[in-house]
């Protein structure tokens, strides 16, 4: 299974920031939400298998940085900042799925919660296993139930946050910045997930644009 590994893309990981530029932030804004609406719309209402893998698969061959430009400053309760958190969390686990499977099977085993069946975690919880639940949860955006794929995503990040905290005590007194690194990688993964959940919430009001 070695072809399901990704290539090297062109930003990976949590730490994004505001691109800059001299646009007006209004009309970045309205073509955000026109162009992430459009394309779900489109693609929702004719859920062609071969179009919705290409979706899925965008990234691959593009890197993160074309999503970026229409929908990372996007607020993260809207349609396009939701879109942007979903594509950045697969970008992050292909990145580098080794370590993203240790920290979500580490997270399955300390979890006091449902959140591993929302996820629909695997079993056993490999790299190949965590790409292809990274797939299902994508492509679950274009053709099945959004607020579920939004609740899968969410669930799947406080996983992986739940583990990455426990393997950052672990590390604690021999790795002290590793342990550090872990930590803030869960803050950030927990705040994706809050945001991830409350979107769900808002599609099913009719609320998220």
């Amino acid at each position: 299974m070695t072809d399901r590994h990704p290539r090297p893309v062109k930003f990976a990981g949590y730490q994004f920031e505001a691109m800059q530029g001299g646009q007006d932030p209004a009309a970045i804004s309205r073509l955000a939400h026109e162009t992430a609406n459009a394309l779900l719309a489109r693609v929702r209402a004719e859920p062609d298998p071969e179009i919705v893998d290409r979706l899925v698969r965008f990234t691959d061959e593009n890197g993160i940085d074309a999503i970026a430009e229409l929908w990372s400053r996007a607020t993260a309760r809207s349609l396009p900042g939701t879109l942007w958190r979903i594509y950045l969390l697969r970008t992050m686990i292909r990145a580098d799925a080794v370590s993203g499977s240790l920290y979500f099977q580490r997270g399955i085993e300390v979890s006091r919660t449902i959140d591993p069946v929302v996820a629909g975690a695997p079993d056993p919880a490999g790299p190949d296993e965590v790409l292809d639940l990274a797939d299902q949860i994508l492509r679950g955006v274009f053709s099945g139930d959004l607020a579920i794929a939004l609740d899968r995503a969410a669930a799947f990040c406080r996983v992986s946050a739940a583990g990455s905290t426990s393997v950052a005590d672990d590390l604690e007194g021999t790795e002290p910045e590793r342990s550090t690194a872990l930590t803030a990688r869960a803050l950030r993964l927990t705040e994706i997930a809050a945001d991830l959940s409350a979107s769900s919430t808002l599609w099913r009001s009719g609320g998220l644009d």
